[in-house]
């Protein structure tokens, strides 16, 4: 892109963090900045958000290279009553329904694929099988399919619309998630009578629990607008939100162009929110694994996340290289001042 223009990006110190053509290091940034290291296992959404909600992920997910099992799938069949699947194997998901959506017209069948991450993705034409009926779907191969000695980290409805040669995929997805492995920085909130809201897909990613209110949304605009609502409205409240647009439409897709211009678009929107918040308030941005659009893969990248942590009226300060995600999750238990067990070290004086 010969360079990125991110003003507003830049003055929280996001070039602080590291060298990005077009957004230079400032001298006063106005956010302390860093960058976080994953120590889970796995790099994707829900160990991602685990980890940064205060636990980590020591055991394997189970993973399926080269499709699922034909004992899981003659249950998947017994369980859901589907009369056949397409696909089983691992696939782009735009691949995939491009390969199989005519054949799923005419059969009917669920187009059933993985990834490089540990999920059991059912993708299905919304006029052949309503909504409904695919997150029924979804939630019978959560509930009972996936049973040990598998542990999977998502089983997720892909709808898509159109016709030959022109499917497209609607925002109508939705991820069935294992409930943590331990508590985590939301339970622990709710438990202390503090509101957590979240926005986008963290409700999935955390299977409900330790969330009081549940906005959804469908796309960083959405997201972002939510966002704001909130930051007017609410009190004594943790707001955890995911803007899902940079990983599946431009990371997935090996999209730079589009990658940029969504920071572009975030970029414009972050002055807005700044300007509502006062010394009460905290904002932390981050990520929960990365995406990069310019490897030959369509696959997450397991590396460092960027980390910036703004408070109004403060100068920023280098917080340096985190040993886990965990810092996030122990340094909102920090801020709400609740004793718990989770991992990292808080950052928030």
């Amino acid at each position: 892109m010969r360079g990125l223009s991110l003003p507003n990006l830049k003055s929280l110190g996001l070039g602080n963090i590291s060298k990005i053509e077009g957004v230079d290091s400032v001298s006063f940034p106005t956010a302390s900045f860093g960058k976080l290291k994953q120590v889970s296992k796995g790099k994707d959404s829900t160990t991602g958000h685990w980890e940064l909600s205060g636990i980590q992920v020591d055991y394997d997910f189970s993973y399926f290279p080269s499709g699922f099992p034909r004992e899981m799938m003659e249950k998947f069949l017994d369980l859901t009553g589907c009369k056949g699947y397409l696909g089983n194997k691992a696939a782009a998901g735009t691949e995939i329904i491009k390969e199989f959506g005519d054949d799923h017209l005419k059969t009917k069948y669920p187009i059933v694929y993985t990834s490089a991450d540990s999920v059991f993705q059912i993708a299905a034409h919304e006029k052949v099988i309503p909504l409904e009926r695919l997150y029924e779907i979804c939630r019978i191969t959560r509930e009972k399919v996936l049973e040990y000695p598998y542990v999977v980290g998502r089983v997720i409805a892909r709808p898509f619309v159109g016709s030959s040669g022109i499917y497209k995929r609607t925002p109508n997805r939705r991820d069935f998630s294992l409930d943590p492995h331990a508590a985590t920085i939301l339970d622990f909130l709710y438990d202390a009578k503090v509101q957590t809201i979240s926005v986008g897909k963290i409700a999935d990613l955390f299977n409900g629990r330790g969330i009081s209110r549940k906005e959804s949304s469908k796309s960083n605009a959405e997201g972002c607008s939510i966002i704001l609502e909130l930051a007017k409205t609410v009190k004594n409240s943790f707001v955890f939100a995911n803007l899902v647009d940079f990983d599946v439409y431009f990371g997935h897709r090996n999209d730079p162009k589009g990658f940029a211009n969504a920071l572009a678009s975030f970029d414009r929107f972050l002055p807005r929110l700044l300007d509502l918040l006062d010394e009460s308030d905290v904002l932390v941005i981050t990520a929960d694994h990365g995406n990069d659009p310019t490897t030959s893969s369509t696959d997450h990248s397991r590396e460092y996340v960027p980390l910036i942590y703004y408070r109004v009226g403060k100068f920023g300060k280098d917080l340096g290289i985190r040993e886990t995600f965990a810092d996030v999750g122990i340094t909102v238990a920090d801020f709400f001042k609740i004793d718990t067990d989770l991992n990292g070290k808080s950052f928030l004086n």
